[in-house]
């Protein structure tokens, strides 16, 4: 076992909670801890999406810190153990869309070669981003609060919201009043994605 996928797990494990033995070893069985973290954008490699996993977690509970020695009364709405959650799963969708295969490049003289890439496929589970996550993890007996639940769901926003609807818009919003472990989780995956692994990108 990677050093890596035992300090996930590890990480999980501290938290106590029901039902995360089931969620570890579903992760397992789909690929999660093999997969990349993405076809082109970070951590496009073998273990990139426990590692970016890890690094939205690592910044989240290094924010957290820095937020409670600025406002102490955060500290109701950003448990640890809620971080570490809503950070290590927030992705838990993506465990198995990534498929192996060859992609045509050029390489540095300007030829096109093969290169060993990944494609995506949603043909199993295919629901939105957040939802997916939220009822994967709650399928396998995860048990979640309120404020974990719309982190979750809620985490990729910022990106979707060009193509939402007004409602869902509206429900966005509201889950950043109520919750601001969204927040915190949505922060977090934004720093990891495009400062620790923007060298990852093509």
């Amino acid at each position: 076992m990677s050093s890596q996928k035992e300090e996930f797990i590890s990480l999980l494990r501290s938290t106590e909670r029901e039902g995360i033995e089931d969620v570890i070893e579903e992760l397992d069985e789909l690929g999660f801890f093999s997969a990349p973290a993405s076809t082109r954008f970070h951590l496009c490699k073998e273990e990139g999406l426990l590692e970016h996993s890890l690094n939205v977690c690592h910044v989240a509970l290094k924010v957290r810190e820095a937020m409670l020695a600025m406002d102490d009364s955060l500290l109701e709405y950003l448990p640890k153990d809620s971080v570490i959650i809503a950070t290590l799963l927030h992705d838990a969708c993506k465990a198995e869309i990534y498929k192996p295969t060859m992609k045509r490049r050029k390489d540095e003289f300007g030829r096109w070669v093969d290169v060993p890439g990944y494609d995506v496929d949603y043909s199993n589970m295919p629901l939105g981003h957040g939802e997916k996550s939220v009822i994967r993890l709650l399928r396998c007996g995860l048990d979640l609060s309120d404020d974990e639940v719309l982190a979750i769901r809620w985490h990729m926003s910022a990106w979707d919201m060009p193509f939402q609807s007004s409602e869902l818009r509206e429900n966005f919003n509201e889950a950043k009043k109520q919750c601001p472990l969204l927040s915190l989780v949505m922060a977090a995956d934004g720093l990891s994605s495009n400062l620790l692994e923007r060298a990852d990108e093509d």
